[in-house]
């Protein structure tokens, strides 16, 4: 009898712990569906541009370093990029008390209208993660948290700060594609010096500013901004940062392969993020 308790006992775990893997792999295939459904709709907002080249004739009357920026990035005859997909590596923290964990990510943009996709992946325990989702896309602003990618467990306030640090993010990244640069409809350039210059972009009733350090050869190496950041489930502005590097060649434009990202309050700097890209292909709208 009491063997036979046992064997019941060993048939109900094993009933409970298949279960319990199969609910598992269920939940990270919907998590797949629903991403590769974002990742679609983002690529179906925007429109493939890629018919249109640089021209040196367009950039004449930009700020000087943002001239030297072009001529360094782009080649006469450059296409434009229409859509972007990356992979990276890294390290990341929540607050400066925390210690830096590694992180993965992959990130989709757009740029006929600016939208982008970003989701990285922290690895807890082994078959234990969670995942940052930040979005932007027909004008609006996302960023969750989610535990095994689907299970929401943070979930920013949405509204116009939140859209504006979003829109703002896509901007600080477009040295990544450079051809989104250039001017257009929603995007011009002031001059501030010698070494820097204001991108400024208006688009769905959303308007963002970032100042661009450029060294001597052209590089973009420094960025500076007011971003909204979400403390407390509400918003404050602080100074953002990002420092680029290791400029190498990626289908013929030159571009950072190495993100550092800060913010600035008033105990000083704080850099939550640091990240070197792995792989990045252009005008390939699918999902890794």
């Amino acid at each position: 009898m009491r063997f036979y308790n046992k064997k019941k006992v060993l048939l109900l775990a094993i009933t409970i712990a298949s279960v319990a893997i199969v609910a598992y792999l269920i939940m990270i295939g919907l998590s797949e569906m629903i991403l590769s459904q974002q990742i679609e709709r983002l690529y179906s907002t925007s429109r493939n541009i890629s018919v249109n080249t640089f021209s040196s004739e367009q950039i004449k009357d930009l700020p000087e370093p943002v001239q030297k920026y072009f001529t360094y990035s782009l080649e006469e005859g450059q296409h434009y990029v229409s859509y972007v997909k990356l992979k990276h590596a890294g390290e990341f923290r929540q607050n400066e008390n925390q210690k830096w964990m590694p992180i993965e990510g992959e990130e989709y943009f757009t740029t006929e209208t600016p939208g982008f996709i970003w989701i990285g992946k922290i690895s807890l325990l082994p078959l234990l993660w969670i995942t940052g989702i930040d979005m932007y896309s027909e004008g609006k602003g996302v960023f969750q948290i989610k535990l095994l990618s689907i299970i929401t467990i943070a979930d920013t306030p949405k509204g116009k700060e939140l859209d504006e640090s979003e829109l703002m993010r896509w901007l600080a990244e477009a040295p990544l594609f450079p051809t989104a640069l250039l001017p257009s409809n929603f995007l011009r350039w002031e001059p501030v010096d010698s070494d820097s210059a204001k991108a400024i972009i208006d688009y769905a009733g959303t308007r963002a500013e970032v100042l661009f350090h450029f060294d001597r050869e052209g590089k973009i190496v420094q960025m500076t901004a007011d971003r909204y950041r979400a403390v407390d489930n509400s918003f404050v502005k602080e100074k953002w940062l990002g420092h680029y590097s290791s400029y190498a060649i990626a289908e013929n434009m030159m571009i950072p392969w190495n993100i550092e990202v800060s913010w600035n309050s008033e105990i000083g700097n704080f850099t939550y993020a640091k990240f070197n890209i792995k792989d990045i292909q252009y005008d390939k709208p699918v999902k890794y």
